[in-house]
């Protein structure tokens, strides 16, 4: 019953409670008491950004103000978890209207509702009427041109992406399509209609991708990053700026939602593999760094958000089944209530997660912000490879379009039921060398 008090104390009470068979619960904050929001009785359980969220870092207002207020912004992918994040946080700094650009007609209609009930709710109240709803596929150009021209849009923020690895494993054509195509034709259309900034969500699944997915977000970053080597010749143009992290909590696909399912279902939790660790971040404070990164790109910066220290996956499904009251069940404790199976590597999927590429960062204005310097491939790669994969895409050719994935992408190492493409490629690279 202390919410005032620090993340870092706040994990340390929890650790002395995890063991116990009890349901731990937390008051909501005073400030939400005296407003009304919340009474003395909406006590709510643990959850898990209580114990992997960080004490936060005071963001710097002109960074967050710089490419928002009084300007016309759109988000690609609204409906997903971090473009409605990004959505809620840009609401609050007043931009002269909002458009949600999003393929879901479900998730455009959810958003725009949360967007417009939270518009009433601020202390200075956004019009209604500036929230619009787009509904459109960033792969169609045209219609994208038509409303930055219409709407006057100044910055992007675009998140939209098929992010689902074994989805995309399965489906690379379409991943291809979205992920790459989409992220070409938004930035052509920006780089058309004036757009001043344009800044990629990208993935730590880019770094040295081992699936078709992060694959095509590496591709997306190269594009973005020949883009902004082809706007540094002229005086003025968009600004192409990449921001890469890890996972998010609570976002469509995390293991967090999956676990918590799984333990409300009495079980059992799938773990693919013991050793499996990754980078997790809230969602708010990645929508927050996402913005003032975004405001410190020059063009063609990669930006590295701090994701903190790692975690193995086994300990956070441990952890969530204790604070939930529960026993897990193995050989020492046969009565247990909630069994912990492995399932084992998916498709593509590592063991470990990477941020950088390289070994070669500089610090920011911002302490959990850091600038990568990474190679990129020239304008007139990037065009012939693309014209290529618009033909295999024609073709529905998905066996050639993950070896041309193999080709422009050299960090790509595909793994976990991919050995046949490999040996495809070493055989065809073994020709190449031979031809005369």
């Amino acid at each position: 019953a202390i919410p005032s008090t620090s993340r870092s104390r706040r994990n340390e009470i929890i650790d002395l409670l995890e063991s116990l068979p009890v349901q731990v619960r937390t008051l909501p904050g005073l400030s939400d008491l005296a407003e009304g929001k919340v009474k003395t009785e909406d006590l709510r359980k643990i959850d898990i950004d209580d114990l992997l969220g960080r004490d936060p870092v005071a963001p710097d207002p002109k960074l967050l103000k710089a490419n928002i207020t009084g300007k016309s912004v759109m988000v690609t992918g609204a409906g997903g978890s971090i473009g409605a994040a990004l959505c809620r946080q840009i609401l609050a700094l007043q931009p002269a209207c909002l458009i949600l650009y999003e393929q879901s007609e479900f998730a455009l209609y959810d958003v725009e509702k949360q967007l417009t009930n939270l518009a009433a709710s601020l202390a200075a109240p956004f019009p209604a009427g500036k929230i619009i709803a787009l509904l459109g596929s960033v792969t169609d150009q045209v219609r994208l041109e038509r409303a930055l021209e219409t709407l006057g849009v100044e910055t992007i923020f675009h998140a939209a992406a098929y992010k689902h690895v074994p989805i995309v494993e399965r489906n690379p054509c379409e991943g291809v399509l979205n992920n790459i195509f989409g992220t070409y034709r938004a930035a052509q259309a920006a780089l058309n209609k004036g757009v001043e900034s344009f800044v990629l969500i990208s993935t730590d699944k880019a770094v040295r991708p081992t699936n078709t997915m992060g694959t095509t977000k590496r591709f997306a970053e190269l594009i973005l990053q020949a883009f902004s080597v082809k706007m540094a010749m002229r005086d003025r143009g968009t600004r192409f700026t990449i921001v890469r992290f890890g996972n998010v909590l609570g976002s469509s696909g995390s293991v967090v939602p999956l676990f918590r399912e799984q333990i409300g279902r009495g079980g059992p939790v799938t773990v693919t593999d013991p050793r499996i660790v990754r980078y997790f971040m809230t969602i708010p404070e990645a929508a927050q760094l996402v913005i003032q990164a975004g405001a410190m790109g020059k063009g063609g910066d990669v930006f590295v958000l701090d994701m903190g220290e790692p975690v193995k996956i086994l300990d956070l499904a441990q952890r969530m089944i204790r604070l939930s009251g529960l026993h897990i069940r193995h050989a020492d404790s046969p009565s247990g209530d909630i069994e912990i199976v492995f399932s084992g590597l998916r498709p593509g999927e590592k063991l470990y997660e990477e941020l950088l590429i390289g070994n070669s960062t500089s610090t920011t204005a911002h302490p959990r912000i850091m600038r990568a310097h990474e190679k990129h491939l020239p304008v007139e790669a990037i065009q012939s490879y693309l014209q290529r994969l618009e033909n295999m895409l024609a073709e529905g050719n998905s066996n050639a379009v993950r070896l041309l994935l193999l080709e422009a992408v050299e960090e790509f190492n595909p793994q976990c039921g991919n050995e046949d493409l490999l040996q495809l490629h070493r055989r065809q690279s073994m020709a190449a060398v031979k031809a005369p």
